[in-house]
Parts: structure tokens; C-alpha cells; sequence
């Protein structure tokens, strides 16, 4: 996680930045991610039959996580040409399975998928899932990309009839390691994410269940999610993740299958 910390001078030319980038958040962003994608001990280069431990590869997986997360907050695109030489370098025999695990982890855990524009050329562009906008912003103003959980919320909203008891959206939540009252490397303190960043931003409502007493609350959707996405949009990209993650990694999919169910 120090390699991952350092600021990454060679990843923006001078004059393109958009405001002093937090490096150290993005370096933890991008670790935890890339560890959970590890799959193997090993990874066999294309071409050459060369093994690379995992921990080389999660490292670079994080380095190009950060790279393009940096061209998703400029809002600028990038090439296979940028990111070999950028990100890759001597190790560019290995950009398929970097580029395709960075590019899962990206969309699984912020919400930003990437999009090839000019197959010819290889341009990619970096965009929020589902039309997501997710304006949440960082005290220092620079905006962190949510769409991720916020899709997982949703969906548990619409699982337990459109309005999800307070008790069971920190129940799910703390199974990725998310409790309310404590700060989250990637997310922040989820509370205020979840009952007034997100209620404010039209995305969700939290309020009391009608006659309870003592007070109970529960969350549904808010206007602003059923303007930029839809129930179905929402169970059709779950539906091609949990695929896609059936095929990578069937064992712990059945595994994590299992204890959705025993959870509902």
C-alpha cells in the first residue's frame, strides 16, 4: 500500500489537473479493490508462458485503477496507447488481464464503467453506471465516485418490497464492511452518505415507518433514481455482473450466492 500512496506525477501532464489530487485515498481506493479481485497466485503472461504473482498484478491493477480514475474526474479519455506507456510500461504483455480486472473493479465498486469509443484507435471514455450521476463530494470538493454502492442499495430496496427497514440496509452493509459511524477508506462515514448526501440528492428517502414506536426508519427510492435509471436497468446490470462472476470465479460466487440467501 506505500508503492500505492505515492502521488502519481507521471499520470498527468502539468497544467490538466483539476485540483490537487488525493493520491493516498486513491491508492487505498484502488488496493482494496484490487485485492478482491485476486483469483490465483499466478498469472501467466499472453504469449510468453511467464508467471507473475498476484501481488505484482494487484499492484498493477490498483496503478491503473488510479490512473483512469484520474481521467474520469478530469473527464477526459484515454488510449491503450496512454495506458501502456503510462501505466504498464515493462510489463505491457499483460495488459489484457489488467486491463479487463481493473476495468470489472472499477465498475463493481465505484460505478465507472469503461467504454471503448473508437475500437479502431482504442479510445476509451470513463462513465457512471446506469446514467448514475452521484454528485457526493469530498470536504475538499473533489467528487468521488459512488454509483457502485448506490446501485447495491437500490437493489436491496427493491428485494424487500421498495422500502428497506433501516436495520436490514446495515445488516447487508456491514457484510462489505461498511457501519454506520465508522469511515470507510473508499466511501467515507456511510451514514451521512446514505441518509443525507444521497436523500438530499434526491437519490434515496429515509424516513419513519408510520406508526412505529419506538421510532423506526426505512429507506426507498427517491425521485432523482427513478429519473435516471429504472428497476429493470438496475436487475439487468446485476444480472450480467453476477454472470460475469460466475464465470471468474464460480466457487466464491456460489459461496457469496449461499449466504444471500440465508441473509433474506
Amino acid at each position: 500500500m506505500s508503492e500505492l500512496s505515492k502521488p502519481e506525477e507521471d499520470f498527468q501532464d502539468p497544467g490538466e489537473a483539476q485540483g490537487p489530487v488525493n493520491a493516498q485515498l486513491l491508492g487505498a481506493e484502488a488496493g482494496v479493490a484490487a485485492s478482491a479481485s485476486a483469483s490465483s497466485p499466478t498469472v501467466s503472461s499472453l504469449g510468453t508462458g511467464e508467471s507473475l504473482p498476484q501481488e505484482a498484478l494487484n499492484e498493477m491493477i490498483a496503478s491503473l485503477m488510479k490512473f483512469l480514475l484520474l481521467k474520469y474526474r478530469a473527464k477526459e479519455p484515454t488510449s491503450q496507447a496512454e495506458m501502456l506507456n503510462k501505466v504498464l510500461r515493462d510489463n505491457q504483455e499483460y495488459f489484457p488481464v489488467v486491463f479487463s480486472q481493473a476495468s470489472q473493479c472499477l465498475q463493481l465498486v465505484f460505478g465507472v464503467e469503461v467504454k471503448e469509443v473508437d475500437p479502431r484507435e482504442h479510445i476509451y471514455i470513463m462513465v457512471s453506471i446506469l446514467g448514475l450521476s452521484c454528485n457526493a463530494m469530498l470536504s475538499s470538493g473533489q467528487s468521488i465516485p459512488k454509483a457502485g454502492l448506490l446501485v447495491l442499495v437500490l437493489n436491496l430496496i427493491m428485494r424487500n418490497g421498495d422500502r428497506a427497514p433501516e436495520e436490514k440496509v446495515w445488516g447487508a452493509l456491514s457484510r462489505l464492511g461498511l457501519y454506520a459511524g465508522s469511515v470507510h477508506c473508499i466511501f467515507g462515514e456511510p451514514r451521512t452518505l446514505l441518509t443525507h448526501v444521497w436523500v438530499q440528492e434526491g437519490y434515496l428517502e429515509y424516513r419513519q415507518v408510520p406508526y412505529s414506536h419506538p421510532a423506526h426508519y426505512e429507506f426507498l427510492w427517491g425521485r432523482r433514481a427513478y429519473a435516471e435509471t429504472s428497476k429493470w436497468e438496475i436487475m439487468a446490470f446485476l444480472l450480467r455482473v453476477k454472470q460475469r462472476a460466475l464465470r471468474a470465479f464460480p466457487l466464491q460466487s456460489a459461496e457469496a450466492a449461499r449466504e444471500d440467501d440465508e441473509a433474506d
